[in-house]
């Protein structure tokens, strides 16, 4: 292959910027996986049936205010708050007595809840595929660098920040952050201080599947709304959160960028095997830091 001629200076910058903007998803999905890992020490494989749950949920909302912009808008804070409440439910119904299990325990439950998760939406909304429209001002692409680049994949670019910033504010300068981080460390310490360990989990575990949700609902106007969109995103979530550090929210923005960034040069580069390139990265990454970029909180 003559790079010379298929890969230009231009294309280079329009691809990474879509490889930023696919980071953003992958960011937001697998730092709420990381922040249940890294406090509650539960590998949350139903993670991924949530960020499935909040790009439904944003397809109806929206379609239920007739697609319009402020539908859109309320599909993207309602969705995610939605999946939030039901992870109260399922967490105060059900994990909140299955904390002093072991992993495996946990692991098999929430691998349950996936199929429990899979049958609801089927149930609910069918095995159709669904898609949902943009609001207008997000509709066509704007020229950067002489090319083409989707509005929409810019608003993505500007929520990243945003999410990883209120994300820092969070764990580092409030109350609950503190706490949560404190009982990652020793939560029978947290608790002999008169602190319930258990609704500090409860919150952490809302936190966590309102950002599964918020990445499916930001996701939805992208691709094909469909059932089978958990699998792929988990699998990709769980090696984020790996190479980062396990429970090192910061770890899984590192991990974001380098999984995003390789996939879309390798969709570039080399079309056909592109599939390969972010696992590459994966096996590369861990052959030199077996336990992560970063520090692991476990």
């Amino acid at each position: 292959m003559d790079f010379s001629t298929t890969i230009t200076f231009n294309g280079l910058i329009q691809q990474f910027l879509v490889g930023l903007s696919r980071t953003t998803i992958l960011f937001i999905v697998s730092s709420g996986l990381s922040l249940v890992l890294g406090v509650l020490r539960i590998p949350n494989v139903a993670h991924g049936s949530l960020y499935m749950l909040g790009a439904f949920l944003c397809y109806s909302v929206a379609t239920l205010f007739g697609n319009s912009p402020i539908g859109f808008w309320f599909a993207i804070l309602l969705a995610p708050i939605g999946v939030a409440i039901i992870s109260l439910a399922t967490e105060r119904g059900l994990f909140c007595h299955l904390y002093d299990r072991e992993h495996l325990m946990l692991l098999l439950f929430t691998f349950a809840l996936m199929l429990i998760f899979h049958d609801a939406v089927k149930l609910i909304w069918g095995s159709e595929y669904r898609s949902l429209t943009p609001p207008v001002i997000f509709q066509g692409s704007l020229p950067i660098l002489g090319m083409p680049f989707p509005k929409y994949n810019l608003f993505l670019l500007s929520i990243g920040p945003i999410v990883a910033v209120g994300l820092w504010f969070l764990t580092q300068r409030t109350k609950i952050g503190k706490i949560a981080r404190a009982a990652a460390v020793d939560r029978d310490m947290v608790g002999a201080v008169g602190i319930n360990v258990s609704w500090v989990f409860a919150s952490v575990f809302v936190i966590g599947c309102f950002l599964a949700g918020l990445g499916g609902a930001l996701v939805a106007p992208t691709q094909n709304i469909t059932q089978g969109m958990d699998h792929t995103i988990i699998m990709e979530a769980f090696l984020i959160v790996i190479i980062g550090g396990l429970g090192n929210v910061w770890g899984a923005l590192l991990g974001a960028l380098i999984f995003g960034l390789t996939d879309s040069m390798g969709i570039m580069i080399l079309p056909q095997f592109s599939i390969v390139f972010p696992y590459a990265a994966v096996v590369i990454v861990l052959m030199f830091r077996p336990k992560g970029l970063l520090r692991a909180t476990w």
